[in-house]
């Protein structure tokens, strides 16, 4: 099955995830969404796929900096394609599921 991880290689928790699926034989697909920032369609899917609010893509600090963490919704997926920087991470996407890898417990649910 085909497993998709959107990556920051400088977060430890990001290489850890991937030293973990790589551990698992799981070889994903690799996006550094800050050098290939998501479109808000596939922010809107990951969300389809984790089953929640947009808002749990949202990392606080950088949210607060960005000036959008009151946003929620649609618009708060458009904007966090304009500052990737604000998405937690990472997030796995395998199959019709996906999960942020934070525990890193979340990701050996998949």
């Amino acid at each position: 099955m085909k497993t998709t991880l959107y990556h920051n290689p400088r977060c430890s928790k990001s290489r850890a995830t991937l030293a973990l699926l790589k551990k698992k034989g799981v070889e994903p697909k690799i996006i550094e969404y800050l050098k290939d920032p998501p479109t808000a369609a596939d922010i809107a899917a990951i969300v389809a796929k984790i089953g929640a609010s947009p808002r749990v893509l949202l990392r606080t600090k950088e949210g607060r900096e960005a000036g959008i963490d009151q946003l929620d919704g649609a618009p708060l997926m458009v904007a966090l394609a304009a500052h990737p920087a604000a998405l937690q991470r990472p997030i796995v996407i395998r199959g019709h599921r996906a999960v942020i890898g934070r525990p890193l417990e979340n990701v050996m649910a998949l």
